[in-house]
């Protein structure tokens, strides 16, 4: 069995959904074909199945501790990840004058998505050096650069990022994180950051933590947020590490799932202070700091569809090998029992977790496909247009598969029966692991509003408008094909509806009436993901449907015609579950806010 992803999928994903090799039309890109890419993924899938698998359950079992003076973990996790620094995968799309193979993005996530698959803890701590080494490329100066970003591409220096205070949460113009200047471009941090992930740990030199403050004359709100480069030791100007920054771990958070990675409270400054660094001006960090936040929201995304897909897999196959039950039309009790992949409610079940994993990777390889477009495009109005398309697109990247594929979680759990909820067994591990992604790099419930109030409404709803454009295209192109007529029929209607409830909310806000668009924000952010997961299946039915027209290889025969089942069943099942989010929608409900404190 695939125990990671069908392989089978991610290429149709890349190859023939994506039109991956088309990348190499770009000069950064020229150097490569799909043999490089599948060698790189075939490298990725092996290093993943033996150095990142194996040790998954364990780091779950024994989740690292603090004894007071530093962290210990399980040695694995450090083998794991000095062979996922060997092999190049920490600088795998960056060029090749700075360590790395300069793949697409698109190749790095489909990478990514095997590592995460294989043991979300362990990746972490790659995964959010990466993305602070991507915020300092574009924002750090020359001197960070040179001391901070190339060790942490060459996997000597981790890096996190911090953001929330205990008092403050997901509320950050409340933080209170202080930088008082020193002289000579330095500074000196005082406050309490909160919900770290990676934030100490042995696994590196050093920690590169990139920290939210303010400086004394800092504007209240957000608009007096700086950034920092606090790193856990001093890093001197030759790049050698030093003794200790002020910079104490107070504690690790004791989680559900996610265990193998560290998440700290972190002091600043219980001494003299923890020296810092400004990046870029002042009272710009919240915008520096979205870069990673929003490199992050869909990492969250392609995170949470993997270990879905993974549970899925194993669902998969133990429904295809557990006898258990005879079939309705058996009514000898002598009879075998059957694999229980033949009962119609397990079928249901597999076939929710099949519509729910492959959907949100579609989504996620997608935005992974419009960044290589972005960078790589020299047009400046075909640039903007793409930046519209993936803002509008991250919300809904980061939401639908860490509330939709924890929900094939659930699922897999169900098929495995009482054995899925043992931990003999992998899917309740999965589960748990899958339970943070709703709620970190902001909840949920916060894309929802960053949705509806933000990226749905802004610049005249040039963005929506864009979205709609895109999924008006894959309707008109799916016109004249019969096999996916039942999904193009239920998406022309549901982007219609979408598209005047948007209206609709638009209106009443600018009415004045914000809480109550507002209090529909989640309904509205599950109607919109399910629109724009119903576009992807709509994509991937086109392919199956041509594919299955031009007469495909015979192992393929069975895979296309799944892919054009789990359309149907998306129009069937799943385009209904919208449409009733729709009807909250059109009611202006307030039931919500009308309710007195006290009643609740």
């Amino acid at each position: 069995m695939d125990r990671i992803v069908n392989r089978r999928d991610l290429a149709f994903q890349l190859y023939e959904v994506l039109d991956a090799e088309a990348l190499t039309s770009y000069p950064r890109f020229a150097d490569h074909g799909r043999d490089t890419f599948d060698a790189v993924i075939d490298t990725a899938e092996r290093l993943a199945l033996d150095k990142f698998a194996p040790h998954a359950a364990k780091a779950d079992a024994e989740e690292p501790r603090f004894d007071g003076q530093r962290v210990h973990m399980i040695p694995e996790i450090g083998q794991a990840l000095d062979a996922y620094v060997a092999a190049g995968f920490m600088a795998a799309h960056r060029d090749e004058a700075d360590g790395g193979m300069a793949l697409p993005w698109t190749i790095a996530q489909a990478c990514a998505a095997l590592f995460t698959g294989a043991n979300a803890s362990t990746t972490a701590y790659p995964f959010l050096t990466i993305a602070a080494a991507n915020l300092l490329s574009v924002h750090g100066n020359r001197d960070q650069r040179s001391r901070y970003l190339q060790p942490m591409l060459e996997g000597r220096f981790f890096g996190t990022m911090c953001l929330s205070e205990p008092q403050a949460g997901s509320s950050l113009g409340d933080i209170r994180t202080r930088a008082e200047p020193m002289g000579a471009g330095r500074y000196r941090l005082k406050g309490a950051k909160m919900w770290i992930s990676g934030g100490d740990h042995e696994l590196s030199e050093t920690i590169v933590h990139l920290v939210l403050a303010r400086l004394p004359d800092a504007p209240p709100g957000v608009k007096g947020i700086s950034l920092f480069i606090v790193p856990k030791h001093h890093v001197d100007d030759a790049g050698q590490v030093g003794a200790r920054n002020d910079v104490a771990l107070a504690g690790l958070n004791h989680k559900m799932g996610y265990r193998g990675t560290t998440n700290c409270l972190l002091n600043f400054g219980e001494r003299d202070g923890a020296v810092g660094e400004l990046v870029g001006e002042p009272h710009k960090g919240l915008s520096y700091m979205f870069h990673m936040m929003n490199e992050a929201r869909v990492g969250v995304g392609l995170g949470a569809t993997m270990m879905g897909y993974a549970g899925y897999l194993y669902s998969l196959d133990y429904a295809r090998n557990r006898p258990q039950g005879r079939r309705p039309d058996q009514k000898d009790p002598a009879s075998p029992p059957v694999a229980i992949i033949e009962h119609a409610d397990v079928r249901r079940m597999l076939m929710q977790q099949k519509v729910y994993v492959e959907g949100a990777l579609a989504l996620t390889l997608h935005c992974a496909r419009l960044i290589d477009q972005r960078d790589q495009t020299e047009d400046a109005e075909a640039r903007a247009a793409l930046v519209r398309l993936l803002d509008i697109l991250t919300p809904i990247a980061k939401a639908w598969p860490s509330e939709y594929c924890l929900d094939a979680n659930r699922l897999a759990i169900q098929v495995l029966g009482g054995y899925g909820y043992t931990r003999d067994y992998p899917v309740e591990r999965l589960y748990r692991d899958n339970r943070l992604n709703p709620i970190h790099e902001g909840t949920n419930g916060i894309q929802g509003l960053d949705l509806l109030g933000r990226k749905a409404m802004i610049d005249g709803g040039a963005a929506f408008k864009a979205l709609m454009a895109e999924i008006e295209a894959t309707l008109a192109a799916a016109e004249a094909v019969h096999a996916v007529a039942p999904l193009r029929n239920a998406l022309a209607r549901l982007a219609r509806r979408a598209a005047l409830i948007t209206a609709d909310l638009g209106r009443l806000a600018a009415g004045g009436d914000v809480a109550t668009a507002l209090a529909n924000s989640t309904p509205y952010l599950d109607m919109m993901g399910h629109t724009v997961i119903g576009w992807m299946w709509l994509r991937q039915a086109l392919v199956a449907a041509a594919a299955l027209d031009a007469g495909p290889a015979a192992g393929d025969r069975a895979f296309y015609e799944g892919k054009l089942a789990a359309a149907r069943f998306f129009a069937a099942q799943e385009i209904p579950r919208a449409d009733a989010q729709a009807a909250i929608l059109e009611s202006h409900d307030r039931s919500a806010l009308d309710i007195d404190d006290a009643g609740f």
